[in-house]
Order: structure tokens, then sequence, then C-alpha cells
């Protein structure tokens, strides 16, 4: 079906979102505040995962096994990735470590499994029986870009909200998603009701508590954290860490901002931490780790306010484990 007699069919149809049998007998669903997996509270002890390999600009996950090992080590329950995985192996290989993902799905991906060509469908369809997937994520951060919506993010808002309206006629078993730049406006609100679930990519330094009275005021809905955490490189010294190379400025906020979750899961239904291991791809040269890179409303960054995107992950790009893996393991094995 062309995209437009979709939006089109998504406007004028009434869509109730609810959970039925699937063919791997579970179920994905959102009561209140809470996700659910087989009606049981599923609390998100996640890792943004985009594996690109060292002298390489593109995902591959060759090293797959080797990452589940270290996930499973250190208590992660889900993954979310920024584009679809068209690999069944790689879907079965984490449904069998007991891990589940949130897909995501961009705007404009010249036509594969796209939200403005409206391919993201296809997708859905071909895996919506899985037992990996938790959720359909739409956009990451869109908010930041009205420039790509002609200028005008109510384009984005109702792009999302037909899309999510799409999925919710072909799935009724898994709740549609999107990852916001920081906490949604009344806007964003009012304009997405197809929208199940709010994943919010928050960068307040290491003290993220102010979201949470914020959101309860704003919505009904389950929220959680679809990004968080710092990096390990301090482009200045503060707050008593040195410039340069620091595990130790990482691993501090990241403990901060893990205690203060687990401390509201009756508001925030877990976090996906950013990230598993270091993009080398990022800044400059991908044969070697860079100090920059940039994103948009990232002066909140854990302690230097600046975003060295070469520097996040919990490991490094050879799957060293950094000072912060032994703190977000302690904190996912005893929440």
């Amino acid at each position: 079906m062309h995209i437009l007699n979709k939006l089109i069919l998504a406007l004028f149809t009434v869509t109730v979102f609810s959970c039925n049998e699937t063919t791997n007998n579970e179920v994905v669903s959102v009561a209140e505040r809470q996700i659910l997996v087989n009606n049981k509270p599923y609390i998100i002890k996640g890792i943004c995962y985009h594996p690109v390999a060292k002298g390489q600009e593109k995902r591959s996950f060759e090293t797959l096994e080797q990452d589940l090992a270290l996930m499973l080590e250190a208590g992660i329950n889900t993954i979310r990735v920024y584009a679809p995985i068209d690999d069944k192996t790689v879907l079965d290989k984490i449904h069998k470590a007991k891990i589940k993902v949130v897909i995501g799905f961009g705007y404009d991906q010249g036509g594969v499994f796209d939200i403005k060509a409206g391919t993201f469908i296809d997708y859905v369809n071909k895996y919506k029986t899985h037992p990996a997937i938790l959720m359909w994520e739409l956009g990451n951060e869109y908010n930041y870009h009205p420039q790509w919506f002609d200028g005008d993010i109510k384009n984005w808002y109702n792009a999302m909200n037909n899309a999510a309206a799409i999925i919710h006629e072909n799935d009724t078993n898994h709740p549609v998603t999107t990852a916001h730049g920081d906490l949604p406006d009344n806007l964003a609100l009012s304009l997405s009701p197809n929208i199940d679930v709010w994943g919010i990519n928050i960068y307040r330094w290491d003290k993220p508590g102010s979201i949470y009275s914020q959101w309860e005021k704003a919505s009904l809905k389950p929220m959680y954290f679809s990004e968080a955490g710092g990096d390990s490189y301090m482009t200045i010294e503060k707050d008593g860490f040195a410039q340069g190379v620091n595990e130790d400025a990482q691993a501090s906020a990241n403990k901060n901002i893990l205690v203060s979750v687990f401390d509201h899961t009756d508001i925030c239904s877990g976090v996906t931490m950013f990230s598993f291991t270091d993009g080398w791809w990022k800044a400059g040269n991908p044969n070697q780790q860079d100090v920059g890179g940039w994103a948009p409303n990232s002066s909140g960054v854990p302690y230097d306010g600046s975003p060295n995107e070469e520097y996040w992950g919990i490991v490094d790009i050879d799957r060293n484990k950094k000072k912060t893996f032994e703190v977000i393991k302690n904190q996912y094995l005893k929440n």
C-alpha cells in the first residue's frame, strides 16, 4: 500500500492498543505507567548498541556473541538499536541470550524500512512475532532537527503519530515508542497520542532527578531513559576530574544516574545507557580514537559539558571493560 494511503487510513481509523496472543505466546503491553511482558512489570536494564568495527563506518555484528556474553555479565536485559536488524540469525542469538530489543526506525533511510517511504511496516510485519522484540521506536531526537521537516517540527510529530497508528493496526502485541530529546513539551504530547511509551534522551549532568516530577505532571504514560550517561574523556578539568581520558568521571556519572533511575521506577521504566562500545567512526579517522564530536543540546554531558562521541562505551572498541562496566553491572544485578 502506498504511504499516502496508509496515512489516510491511519487518520480515519480508530485504533485501540491491546495485546493478543503471539505465535511465541509472549505479549508486551502497557498499563498505566508500566511496561508489561506477559502481564509482569518489565524494568529496562539496557544499553544502546551500534557496533562499528575499527576502521569501518557501518554497523556489523561480527562480535555479537562476545558482546552478548559481556552484556549478560553486566545484567543487561535490553538492547536499543538505531536501525532495524534485518537478520533473523542475529535476533535469534539475542533472544537465546534472554535479551530483548527496541528496534529503531529512521525517518528517511533511502526507502529502506523508513518512515518517510512507509517501508517501516514491512519490517514490523516481518518480525512482529519474533520473541526478541520489546518495542518499536520511531525517530531519535528529531525534535532537535526541525530543518529536516521543512522547518516545522509539527510535521514530524504528525508523521510519527500516523506511523504509530499504522503499527497498531498491524501489530497489537508490541508498544510503540520514540526517543525524544529531553522532556517532550505539550506540542509533542498533544500531537502524538499514538505513542505508547516515551523514551527520553536525558543529559542533565549526573542528576536526572528533576525529570520525574516533570513527567508525572506531563503524562500518565510509561517513560524510560532511551539515552543517558557520560563519556570517558574530559575536555577540561572540572569537578575534581582531570583533563584527558578519565574513566573515573564516566563511572561516577553513570553510578549517580543509575541510582536515580532505580529509586524512581514508579515513574521511570528503566534506561538504555549510552553506549555499549566506543565508536571510532564518529568524530574523525575511523582507524583511530579521536577527541571531539558534536551533539545538539549536549551542554549537560557530565562533567565537562562536552560530548566526546568516540569515548562513550562501557567497553572500548577491543571490548576491554572500562571502570563503568562494573558500576553498571552492580546496579543492574542488584535491582
